[in-house]
């Protein structure tokens, strides 16, 4: 088998593995989150689970938007961060790859299931909890809402990606170099 091939199987099922722990770690999050929490909070909690997928769909678009030139300069000049950055336009495909399928789609997932909790906690409020027209209403504005803002953001984002991708994977870059400085942990190969 031809060795790139079974790098890229082999990174496949590396990220199909951290996708199944990660999407757990999320759902019970979101559900502990949301179990007890007055509707608004909960409401709340969704809309900042779909702009973490917003967020993290923009620095996919970063990184394969991104130029190593600028970068290079910048570590030349012993930046903090630069040489994160150079990993990460370097390896923009399993970077966006990890933003955006990863996070993102984790993040739509949770966010439309946590919606139809918050959903409940609506119906349940104003007294039609029983799957009523009233229910259903609710459940069709809270999933075009959040579909809405979530389609919206990205495509703001994408913009923001592709026009600022230095700005912004540099400043992803500090932050993977800032956390693997104080917790020791290598979030980036080289």
């Amino acid at each position: 088998m031809n060795s790139k091939l079974k790098r890229s199987l082999s990174f496949s099922f590396t990220i199909a593995v951290i996708t199944f722990v990660l999407a757990a770690i999320f759902s019970v999050i979101s559900s502990a989150l949301l179990n007890g929490v007055p509707w608004m909070i909960g409401l709340i909690i969704v809309f900042f689970i779909a702009l973490i997928g917003v967020f993290f769909d923009m620095l996919g678009i970063a990184a394969t938007a991104g130029q190593e030139p600028p970068f290079h300069s910048m570590a030349s000049e012993k930046v903090f961060g630069a040489k994160h950055a150079v990993i990460i336009v370097r390896n923009a495909d399993r970077f966006a790859t990890f933003c955006n399928d990863v996070i993102g789609d984790i993040a739509g997932i949770v966010s439309g299931t946590a919606s139809a909790v918050v959903v409940l906690q609506l119906a349940v409020a104003f007294g039609n909890g029983d799957g009523s027209t009233f229910q259903l209403v609710l459940s069709v504005i809270m999933t075009s809402t959040i579909a809405a803002l979530t389609v919206g953001g990205k495509a703001i984002g994408k913009y923001l990606a592709i026009n600022h991708s230095t700005n912004i994977i540099f400043f992803a870059a500090k932050i993977i170099a800032n956390v693997e400085k104080y917790s020791k942990w290598k979030l980036l190969s080289k």
